[in-house]
């Protein structure tokens, strides 16, 4: 069971896990009546929730009509991935001499375990173990603004590399590209840094972009 601090928070993860488990797909409408009936609370936290996935773009909100699973166009994921790259780019390389041995020891067996999760098909787990390596990442650089835009495309992001990585990367290459990244900090070289994280995120947007078409 997933704890937040707030029934709004459990909503948007409730959403996030129907739409990977495939309950919910591009174009379904998402009714706040029926949400709130299933999880047993009142439609206002649904209506937060809801808005809150409608900023982060991963519902489309139609007016008179509702919420919808949004569809993106493939220049809206390639904008988003470039975007999302960008900015941890920057946060990555301002924070570069924040990170102790131990935690860049962390980063690279989340690497490992991603790959390996990948070689079983556990798709959950190698986006979850993404998550949090990328997380780790970001988490040294103290500013807000970029903290909270970068969560902003989390979500989206997740949904659509869950979708397709296995058509994307082999388990090899899943590894790999992320101890790239690592390779990349421990030079402390900052422009290394930063292209190597906007390359990561450019590279799977552009795949992803044409899949869609």
């Amino acid at each position: 069971m997933i704890v937040k601090t707030t029934y709004k928070d459990q909503i948007v993860e409730h959403i996030y896990e129907l739409i990977l488990d495939g309950v919910y797909s591009p174009g379904d409408q998402i009714k706040e009546s029926a949400l709130a009936e299933e999880m047993g609370i009142s439609r206002a936290p649904v209506r937060e929730a809801l808005k809150e996935l409608v900023s982060n773009g991963l519902i489309e909100y139609k007016p008179q009509i509702g919420n919808f699973i949004a569809l993106l166009p493939p220049k809206e994921i390639i904008d988003a991935y470039t975007t999302r790259g960008v900015l941890e780019g920057y946060a990555i390389m301002e924070a570069r001499d924040k990170f102790s041995g131990d935690e860049i020891e962390v980063l690279e067996e989340m690497t490992v375990k991603m790959q390996k999760y990948a070689e079983k098909n556990n798709r959950k787990m190698v986006v979850s173990v993404g998550g949090d390596f990328h997380n780790l990442l970001i988490s040294k650089n103290k500013n807000v603004q970029l903290a909270e835009y970068t969560q902003r495309l989390s979500l989206k992001l997740h949904v659509l590399f869950y979708k397709h990585w296995s058509n994307l990367y082999t388990p090899a290459e899943i590894g790999d590209r992320h101890f790239r990244i690592v390779s990349s900090l421990v030079s402390g070289n900052p422009v290394e840094i930063e292209k190597s994280v906007r390359d990561h995120y450019a590279e799977t947007g552009t795949k992803i972009a044409s899949l869609q078409k």
